[in-house]
């Protein structure tokens, strides 16, 4: 078995794009549209999966946007998304500059939690030991549902 690529239904494109590419950092790697099924496929990638990605076709985040315009909610018992990062503090300094909140911010150097604009929970992990604590993140509240 292998793990091939997750899926997150997304009320709007260009948002969605902005958010996984623009803030996070993600990477366009390939688009199907369908004009018979009325849906976009977009998949993207991190920067530190690209020659696996190239050589495997995974792993991947596919956006699906349905044209119809339903609105999914709920998550189907969907979890999160996961991505180890280079450095914790700089993006989450990066997604609260971009109004977003962290749920969950990284206190312990480690771990910080908020939500994408269709309320998908992605969860950022440092890369190798935890960064030293300090402020403002240690005296950050947790705060909603992540």
């Amino acid at each position: 078995m292998k793990y091939l690529h997750t899926m997150v239904r997304v009320q709007n494109l260009e948002q969605s794009l902005e958010f996984y590419c623009d803030l996070l950092g993600l990477i366009e790697i390939n688009r199907h549209v369908s004009e018979s099924g009325k849906y976009t496929l977009v998949y993207l990638a991190a920067q530190d999966d690209l020659a696996q990605v190239k050589a495997e076709r995974a792993p991947l985040l596919e956006l699906t946007y349905n044209w119809d315009g339903e609105v999914y909610q709920g998550g189907r018992n969907f979890g999160h998304l996961a991505y180890e990062v280079e450095n914790i503090y700089t993006l989450c300094e990066k997604i609260l500059e971009s109004n977003i909140i962290l749920n969950v911010p990284p206190r312990d150097g480690h771990m910080a939690f908020f939500r994408s604009p269709d309320n998908i929970s992605i969860e950022l992990l440092q890369k190798g030991d935890p960064l030293p604590v300090a402020e403002p993140w240690v005296s950050m509240q947790v705060s909603g549902q992540w």
